[in-house]
């Protein structure tokens, strides 16, 4: 019964799953095919970047960095992947178990002989063979970018392996939140305002804790846990920060179990 959800949850997204894979891929080949026009006129482009406001460059994450390196023109790029990436998984765990009660059959699913910590434990895995994949792509389109176009410049391989890895628990944030939420709520009639929502307002609050110097911010958002600027320019994680991304993940799916448990599941009348 076990494998049944499972297979079941994961047929429900592999047409999902294909789509932000390709997309983001595409997303990745695009940005690095411009490289070589950037580094081309490196002088020019750091003189621009220079007359920009300095607020402008913080909201984005671009203080400090020389566009005209492979890695900075990556960390750059990567941080409109990482917005999709928060996006993707957030909208998964929105709709991991308020879908059967939108659609009036999770009285159905619970009847059948599997406890809820089994239900929610295939759907979790589900998720994850999914977002594993959209993953993989992302590391296969960043590699093959990057040897297309960076023009034979050479880089360092740490700070990129390191930006890579980070999708994982930058993923599994955004999935572990949106699932709590759900089950704290009492309806979700769609989950794409509520994973918009999510994605969009956790960058937002890390644009603007740069602008306002407020460190505060930085503690709730992903964003500043794994920001590619700071991989990329460090060689490392901020670990503070990334310890606390893991605190979140692990308390949310501590959490998302005991509510489902107690869960009042709507039933047809």
């Amino acid at each position: 019964m076990r494998m049944n959800i499972l297979h079941q949850e994961f047929g429900m997204r592999r047409q999902s799953v294909i789509i932000w894979s390709l997309a983001i891929a595409a997303l990745i080949l695009l940005y690095l095919s411009l490289f070589s026009s950037f580094a081309a006129d490196a002088a020019l482009l750091n003189e621009m970047m220079s007359q920009f406001p300095k607020e402008l460059l913080t909201a984005f994450g671009m203080n400090d960095t020389d566009l005209s390196t492979v890695l900075g023109y990556f960390g750059l790029a990567f941080l409109f992947v990482q917005i999709c990436l928060a996006i993707q998984a957030a909208s998964y765990g929105f709709a991991l178990v308020s879908i059967e009660e939108r659609e009036w059959t999770a009285d159905f699913l619970l009847a059948k002989p599997v406890g809820r910590a089994q239900i929610l434990t295939s759907k979790l895995l589900a998720v994850l063979a999914g977002l594993a994949i959209t993953d993989a792509v992302v590391w296969g389109a960043s590699l093959l970018a990057l040897a297309m176009f960076t023009g034979g410049q050479s880089f360092e391989t740490k700070p990129l392996w390191l930006l890579l890895l980070s999708v994982v628990p930058f993923q599994l944030f955004f999935l572990s939140v949106g699932l709590v939420v759900s089950l704290l709520v009492k309806r979700i009639r769609s989950v794409t305002p509520y994973a918009m929502a999510l994605g969009f307002g956790m960058y937002v609050l890390s644009a603007f804790g740069d602008l306002l110097g407020e460190s505060a911010l930085e503690k709730i958002t992903p964003f500043q846990h794994f920001d590619p600027h700071y991989i990329v320019q460090h060689a490392a994680y901020d670990a503070p920060l990334a310890a606390l991304s893991l605190a979140v993940i692990v308390v949310s799916l501590v959490a998302s179990y005991v509510l489902y448990r107690r869960r009042d599941i709507p039933a047809v009348v």
